[in-house]
């Protein structure tokens, strides 16, 4: 099997795009959103990346036993 990618930019030509392979009997997948998870994370959008994979990290750690998490009553107390 072949897999072939094409970026269509309006709906006439995908419509047009869609009849061609519907009369060649080809089964095809649409993709609405593929440019939005190939571009680049935005400044703020990195950061709550990189904080949320920290955190993955550190329950990742807890859970092997190689640190230990501070409780919530500890965290509070110390605000």
């Amino acid at each position: 099997m072949t897999t072939l990618t094409v970026n269509i930019k309006n709906k006439k030509t995908e419509k047009a795009i869609k009849a061609v392979l519907d009369a060649l009997g080809l089964d095809y997948n649409i993709d609405q959103h593929a440019d939005a998870a190939k571009r680049p994370l935005n400044k703020s959008e990195q950061v709550i990346y990189n904080r949320l994979k920290k955190s993955a990290d550190e329950i990742k750690q807890y859970k092997e036993g190689k640190i230990k998490l501070q409780d919530a009553t500890e965290f509070l107390n110390e605000l």
